[in-house]
């Protein structure tokens, strides 16, 4: 893989956004190998967590508009201008959608510039690593485009509120770390440089979790955002919780669990 290096161990996958003389900007090579590492990890029970990072000075400085990421470059050239356009921000907005998608909590490894697609890609992560380094860049108004890219529309008013998510967006708002911590949008700032070790002691950290624990919780979670109202959530809790009794992640944390549980995980009746 050209634009992606991936890191495997202990259950832990790192993925790395490895454009690293483009400020990783994203292209539409870079893109399509985001999905099929995403992809993957939908049917991958082995992968309990995923880092994601950028090499070198930043996290992701965007899509990539010198070097073909805006049109998706001429790989169709039956495809006009603007079907190719389209192509290229779908499939940014698609990365966004399967970060949120997969089982798997992911880590977001946060350092210097997080612009443009990379904030979509940051926030759709469901916890934040950034070192004092980290800015985020939401630049879209001052270049005549619209803030609604690649999922920001939908996240960032989750995450900071409505009132919040509209100033940033209008006025094209750079936000530091202290700022974004204080926003809710990092879960910690480490030292300078620090930001992938602690990314992976958090994904340690997940790790001695239960794994059915974990990945339902994000299922959860995921439905909440789009839940009509309370009573639909709570029969979705209801339905996964039920099943938690009977999983062996129950019986491991749980040393006095009952022990008709227990018996049906030995094969009794």
């Amino acid at each position: 893989m050209s634009g992606l290096k991936l890191d495997r161990r202990d259950g832990v996958l790192t993925i790395s956004l490895s454009r690293p003389d483009r400020l990783n900007a994203v292209d539409g090579e870079l893109t399509e190998e985001m999905l099929d590492v995403l992809n993957g990890l939908m049917r991958d029970p082995a992968t309990r967590v995923v880092v994601l990072t950028g090499e070198g000075r930043g996290f992701c400085s965007g899509m990539d508009l010198q070097g073909g990421g805006v049109d998706g470059g001429d790989d169709e050239p039956e495809e006009g201008r603007v079907q190719r356009l389209y192509r290229g921000i779908a499939n940014g907005g698609e990365v966004t959608a399967r970060l949120r998608e997969i089982p798997q909590p992911v880590i977001a490894a946060l350092h210097g510039p997080v612009a443009g697609m990379g904030v979509s890609w940051a926030l759709a992560c469901d916890l934040r690593v950034a070192d004092p380094t980290t800015r985020f860049v939401v630049p879209f108004t001052d270049l005549g485009l619209s803030a609604g890219d690649c999922g920001l529309s939908w996240l960032l008013p989750r995450l900071v509120g409505p009132a919040k998510a509209a100033e940033i967006s209008y006025r094209a708002q750079r936000l530091d770390a202290q700022r974004a911590l204080g926003l809710g949008l990092l879960t910690e700032i480490v030292g300078a440089g620090e930001d992938l070790a602690g990314a992976h002691a958090l994904a340690d950290e997940l790790l001695a979790k239960s794994p059915y624990g974990l990945r339902r919780t994000k299922e959860l979670l995921n439905m909440a955002l789009d839940a009509p109202g309370l009573r639909r959530q709570l029969a979705a809790e209801t339905s996964v919780q039920t099943l938690a009794f009977f999983s062996e992640d129950l019986v491991e944390g749980v040393p006095d669990v009952d022990e008709r549980v227990r018996a049906r995980h030995a094969g009794g009746p």
